[in-house]
């Protein structure tokens, strides 16, 4: 879920595929703006000999919406390329690597970064080195100065860090892809089996993250950090893509695929879930190489979700308000496709303007809580999701006690959510490993030698 295998093609192709995208301002530097999007998901920590990395023929990019049209106004470009220090051995380190320009790392990664703004194009940091993965105690022994040692200073007060992080989203995807169960509510499913806990599928995974912090000032429209969460120039639209070349051939004398043509955007994501659960299958892939000022084709799904019509069938009795709710689903489509307008929550608004399309909105002018809370705009806290979204963010909790109807009454004070609303979720808590409070704030990736993987049963 967060779009780990959120559709069939781009599930082939990993290297491409975005997991998740986050969006806040910085709690440790609220003058900041996080922009960060994770690639390459479910990686086992202990998957050597050849471990995971960035794609060299992969062009990663996160972009910035801040005039109300779903178009990239601003485009951080990431491209990465890969050494190998010694062809005649298979090993990925031929000995410890305490530091990341250690030569006992045999395959190094570097990248470069871009911005493009108005047309024009400007590099912002080239040959910037990539951490190795952790690969155990005895390869990478200190990892977190490994870590330390890759996140790089670039002009204008800006940071940027790629490399491997602990995934930090949770999810039961055993539970959730087995006909909608909630193992917490398993008594009441249509084929009932005893309650239980969930079980955090992602725990103990690590993906490749791409964190770039930036003055607030260099995303908003005026080039001004605003102060009034009311101003419409204070939200800005954020998501992440990756592209190949429009076609790729093997080169058999380099044993290699070699990219042509174009570059063809293959993946894309900006709220979490969307193309999981709203898109159907038959359009996710269509889906992933479309921009996002093009959505409105997808707004019938939003505004009658077909998880909203299986909830009352899985779950029957449970759920006979949202069954017998026919109306579209207008606080959805604010939430995923518009943004929030303002008058709806009181001293509160991320809205883009009426162009349809799925992205993260981001008020920049509402500052970091002092005690966050999870479930964010539900939960009573401006500063996190749907308003972008944090580290921490519970949103599978907080999209699903949405399409529950948990939050129908925002728009539509006629209706009464059913009970079990406002207590639907998955049953998992963030046992990954825990974000941090300065950048790139994910928390370290787990080693491959400290790993232990767990059983499978059939039955």
């Amino acid at each position: 879920m967060s779009s780990h295998r959120e559709a069939p093609e781009i599930a082939k192709d990993p290297v491409a595929d975005g997991t998740d995208v986050y969006a806040f301002v910085s709690p440790s530097s609220p003058t900041q703006a996080v922009l960060i999007a994770n690639f390459i998901p479910l990686q086992k920590p202990d998957g050597g000999p050849n471990f995971y990395e960035f794609g060299d023929d992969v062009l990663y990019e996160i972009h910035v919406s801040n005039k109300g049209k779903a178009e990239a106004d601003i485009t951080y470009q990431f491209r990465f390329h890969t050494r190998v220090r010694n062809a005649k051995t298979f090993l990925y380190n031929t000995g410890q690597i305490m530091h990341i320009d250690d030569t006992t790392w045999n395959r190094p990664q570097y990248y470069s970064v871009t911005r493009i703004k108005n047309g024009t194009a400007k590099v912002l940091g080239k040959n910037l080195p990539c951490p190795p993965v952790n690969v155990g105690k005895r390869s990478t022994p200190d990892y977190a100065t490994l870590s330390n040692e890759a996140k790089h200073a670039l002009p204008g007060g800006r940071m940027v860090f790629a490399g491997q992080r602990a995934d930090a989203f949770h999810v039961d995807l055993g539970s959730v892809f087995d006909l909608g169960a909630l193992r917490p509510f398993n008594e009441a499913h249509l084929i009932s089996m005893p309650n239980m806990n969930g079980v955090n599928s992602v725990q103990s995974y690590n993906v490749h993250t791409i964190a770039l912090q930036v003055p607030i000032k260099e995303l908003t429209r005026n080039g001004v950090a605003p102060s009034d969460p009311m101003d419409p120039k204070a939200v800005v639209g954020v998501w992440a893509t990756a592209s190949r070349r429009a076609s790729r051939i093997f080169d058999y004398d380099s044993g290699s695929y070699v990219g042509h043509g174009p570059w063809k955007q293959v993946s894309r994501l900006g709220n979490p879930l969307f193309n999981e659960v709203i898109v159907p299958m038959a359009e996710k892939d269509q889906w992933n190489v479309r921009q996002p000022k093009g959505d409105s084709r997808y707004t019938k799904y939003v505004n009658k979700p077909e998880l909203q019509g299986l909830l009352p069938v899985l779950y029957p009795g449970v759920f006979p308000n949202l069954a017998a709710y026919d109306k579209p689903r207008a606080d959805l489509n604010a939430v995923l496709m518009t943004g929030i307008p303002g008058g709806v929550i009181p001293g509160f608004q991320n809205y883009t303007g009426p162009v349809q399309a799925d992205m993260l909105r981001l008020n920049l002018a509402i500052p970091p809580a002092s005690s966050p809370n999870k479930l964010g705009l539900v939960g009573g806290d401006p500063a996190g999701f749907p308003n972008g979204r944090r580290i921490d963010d519970d949103v599978v909790t907080i999209e699903l006690r949405a399409i529950a109807g948990l939050t129908i009454p925002v728009v539509d004070p006629s209706y009464t959510p059913d009970g079990a609303a406002s207590a639907v979720e998955d049953g998992t808590s963030n046992s990954n490993a825990g974000a941090t409070n300065e950048f790139p704030y994910l928390g370290l990736p787990g080693g491959g030698y400290q790993t232990e993987p767990g059983t499978t049963q059939a039955s």
